[in-house]
């Protein structure tokens, strides 16, 4: 069984990939996937709590990526491995309360669903300079 916060993170992920295919990042632009796709109220929360954050932080998120991703460009990264990496970093940065290995985890194995068979070892590796660059260190976060 997918646990609520896995949910959440790939309703997160289809939202945000919505948002980017439309070009629509208004903070109305979940209300019609959430019309379409109803979910368990705890999932939703959470999902919205990572889609405002992602979007609030996208400039700064998209920044740390560039510098984490040698010799590629965001533009050359696949939506699907662009949005889990931006969601992955939002949490890792501005989720104190997640464990770094959990929101690293979760970026793998969704990349693993949704990426190609590529796509969960380049986010591993770059999820890893992102923590790196920031100083981030899992004994300075809370237990799961």
């Amino acid at each position: 069984m997918v646990s609520i916060r896995r949910k959440a993170r790939e309703l997160a992920l289809q939202v945000l990939y919505q948002m980017e295919i439309t070009g629509d990042p208004s903070p109305t632009g979940p209300d019609s996937f959430w019309g379409h796709f109803p979910s368990r109220a705890g999932a939703r929360d959470f999902a919205q709590r990572l889609i405002a954050g992602t979007v609030e932080h996208r400039t700064e998120i998209d920044g740390l990526l560039e510098t984490a991703l040698e010799n590629w460009k965001l533009g050359r990264l696949s939506k699907v491995d662009l949005i889990i990496l931006r969601l992955a970093t939002y949490e890792l940065l501005f989720c104190p309360d997640i464990p770094l290995n959990v929101s690293i985890d979760e970026a793998i194995e969704i990349g693993n669903r949704y990426g190609s068979d590529d796509s969960s070892a380049f986010i591993n590796g770059v999820l890893d300079q992102v923590a790196d660059a920031k100083g981030l260190k899992e004994s300075e976060r809370p237990e799961p």
